[in-house]
């Protein structure tokens, strides 16, 4: 397969494994996010968000996605892999990214608030960056959405459940003095 041609039934398979690692976020409390980096259409990393896990704000899905794929390659340059992730990229994770030299990044669902691959900024196809990555975005959209969209629907609903019982709970009266 040529370098420009983009094969979907690929993009909607790998994207698919991406979501399975962000399942397993979600199962553990973790913001639902997953990610897989593919070589010659075989996947050699895969992780998913473990902020809360490892008590470290760089354990981003696709920052431990990089770190085994250098590991499996046997150098920090990944320029024949794609990432599929299914959030967009943090700017964190977007430098990362660039100075990995990854091809190509897929991602599925736009974060309109800090996406760095078009949404916020574009860090991944910067014009004075020594490297541009390719973007693919809107993979299996609606499934990444839902899967983030249910995960804070739940988490906003756990903190106004702890609110409201902290709240109910009633101050024993004064004790009466002697």
């Amino acid at each position: 397969m040529s370098n420009d041609v983009i094969d979907l039934r690929s993009d909607d398979y790998f994207m698919g494994e991406a979501l399975r690692q962000a399942q397993r976020a979600y199962a553990a409390g973790e913001v639902p996010v997953g990610a897989v980096i593919v070589r010659a259409d075989r996947i050699i990393a895969r992780a998913w968000n473990q902020v809360e896990l490892l008590k470290d704000a760089t354990a981003h899905a696709e920052m431990l996605a990089l770190t085994q794929a250098q590991a499996a390659v046997g150098d920090w340059r990944l320029t024949d892999c794609t990432l599929y992730v299914t959030k967009e990229p943090c700017p964190m994770c977007a430098g990362a990214i660039v100075h990995a030299r990854l091809q190509r990044v897929v991602f599925g669902a736009p974060d309109p608030k800090a996406g760095a691959a078009g949404g916020v900024l574009n860090l991944l196809q910067f014009p004075t960056f020594n490297h541009r990555c390719a973007i693919t975005p809107g993979v299996r959209l609606e499934e990444c959405r839902a899967l983030l969209r249910d995960f804070f629907l739940e988490q906003r609903a756990a903190n106004r459940q702890a609110r409201e019982a902290s709240a109910s709970v009633e101050m024993p009266p004064p004790e009466a003095a002697p």
